[in-house]
């Protein structure tokens, strides 16, 4: 199992690389048609983010494997523990930075969509 939970570090690693190089390929193809900057880096910011989001996710999920499938003592849970919910606070940061929203209000009507 640690061998299991050491291949999803690396899986989480290859998909923060795959992030930054998309990331990279599609802010050049954005410069080279000359697209606003700002937009330009709005969908940096959103690319990259998500790819770091879902290596947090992969790094969470190898850690309940070595948690709990090579050494389960109750100081291991309880790092476990503290990780996840350093991990969560930082997706969570982070899905809000990157949407610019919180989850909560995510799906609620604008003061434009009231006035239709």
């Amino acid at each position: 199992m640690d061998h299991i939970s050491r291949v999803f570090e690396w899986i989480a690693v290859a998909v923060l690389i795959i992030a930054f190089v998309l990331t990279l390929i599609l802010a050049g193809r954005d410069l080279a048609q000359r697209t606003d900057p700002r937009a330009i880096y709005r969908r940096v910011r959103e690319v990259f983010g998500r790819g770091i989001l879902i290596s947090l996710e992969i790094l969470v999920a190898a850690d309940l494997i070595r948690t709990v499938a090579v050494e389960p003592t109750l100081e291991n849970i309880g790092v476990l523990g503290l990780i996840v919910v350093v991990r969560t606070l930082l997706s969570f940061a982070l899905d809000v930075e990157i949407t610019g929203v919180l989850p909560w209000r995510r799906h609620q009507p604008s003061a434009a969509d009231a006035s239709d």
